[in-house]
């Protein structure tokens, strides 16, 4: 299916479904609207939400409205119809919506968490080797995104193709819990997934890793989730985007300060937020694969793009992402507290 008639599906499905919420939700301007999953990736926001550290940054008399969410689409979609203000996402997701939108949807302006993206294969898969994907079925979490477009890249690199451009590689995206039955169901052979769904296909089915995404990023370094914010709530509030973003840096450094009390909250509240029991163990498998930071790992978004672009998703041209990402508020945060500034975006065709 063309990427664009697929996104824009899900575009006309997601206006019908929040056309009458919007009006109601602008309707107080001293609110902020965050979107972001109930998952590891998304740790800063979990805790920080929970405890009230974002809350405290922003004072009183701002309040803040989550919304869970369950896919990147469906996010990029509430950040155009402005119903989310900030929200956390993967690069794939953030890639293309701000194409969709010709740039003037959103703007990144941090990172959240890097790795945590394996690629996990039955054990009687016979698969020892790149070549030997051939005639397997292997899953992605859905169709255009981060982990989708790994693997395909992973795929051509390694000089094979998928069945839908005329290959022997059968990829299937499909939701994160049917991958789990279906690996389980030893219906198919492998999945490229990201955390807490590699830990569960190790421990729950007895998958085996055969590649983790990290051996072929540049010093094991690559985005997994981001934070955007709407362009209007951008322009309109940077002293909030600031407060936001100081409260992030914070909640950030704490993580990585306290890990097994940061394990705690999020085994609590994924719990709470999802219904989801996941054992420590596995929660604890999945954190040491994750990094949490507030540098979104800018050349990887351009990496992303390109690998996009490669498997068809981004049109006939190179999409131009100079305006992408803005990190001048990050930076001002980060320079206050005498901490290393992030790297910004490289324009189209610099060196990576």
């Amino acid at each position: 299916m063309n990427i664009f008639r697929f996104f824009a599906v899900l575009s006309l499905l997601f206006i019908f479904t929040v056309q009458g919420v919007g009006c109601s939700k602008k309707a107080n301007n001293n609110t902020i609207h965050v979107g972001y999953f109930p998952n590891i990736t998304h740790a800063q926001a979990v805790i920080g939400l929970a405890n009230g550290a974002f809350a405290s940054h922003l004072g009183p008399d701002i309040k803040i409205e989550s919304t869970l969410f369950n896919a990147g689409p469906s996010i990029i979609e509430a950040v155009f119809s402005e119903d989310i203000d900030i929200a956390y996402v993967g690069p794939s997701p953030a890639i293309n919506g701000y194409v969709r939108s010709g740039g003037k949807a959103f703007k990144v302006v941090s990172g959240v968490a890097i790795g945590g993206a394996l690629f996990v294969i039955r054990p009687d898969s016979d698969i020892k080797k790149a070549g030997d994907l051939s005639g397997k079925r292997i899953a992605s979490p859905q169709l255009g995104n981060t982990q989708d477009i790994a693997l395909r890249e992973y795929i051509r690199k390694s000089g094979l193709k998928s069945r839908e451009k005329g290959g022997t590689v059968n990829i299937l995206p499909l939701r994160n819990p049917d991958i789990l039955n279906l690996f389980m169901r030893k219906q198919i052979d492998g999945a490229w997934v990201p955390e807490p769904w590699c830990s569960r296909l190790i421990r729950e089915a007895g998958g085996e890793i055969f590649l983790d995404e990290s051996t072929l990023w540049k010093d094991g370094r690559f985005c997994s989730t981001l934070i955007i914010v709407g362009t209007n709530f951008f322009n309109n509030h940077p002293d909030w985007v600031k407060q936001w973003l100081t409260a992030q840096v914070e909640i950030t450094q704490w993580i990585n300060q306290h890990p097994k009390m940061a394990r705690k909250i999020l085994f609590e509240q994924i719990k709470a937020l999802s219904g989801i029991y996941l054992p420590e163990e596995i929660i604890s498998d999945a954190l040491s694969r994750v990094v949490f930071t507030y540098d979104p790992v800018a050349t990887s978004i351009y990496s992303y793009a390109d690998m996009a672009y490669s498997a068809g998703y981004l049109g006939d041209r190179k999409p131009d992402l100079s305006g992408l990402v803005d990190l001048h508020i990050l930076n001002k945060v980060l320079t206050e507290k005498e901490l290393p500034i992030a790297e910004d975006l490289p324009l189209m065709g610099e060196e990576k």
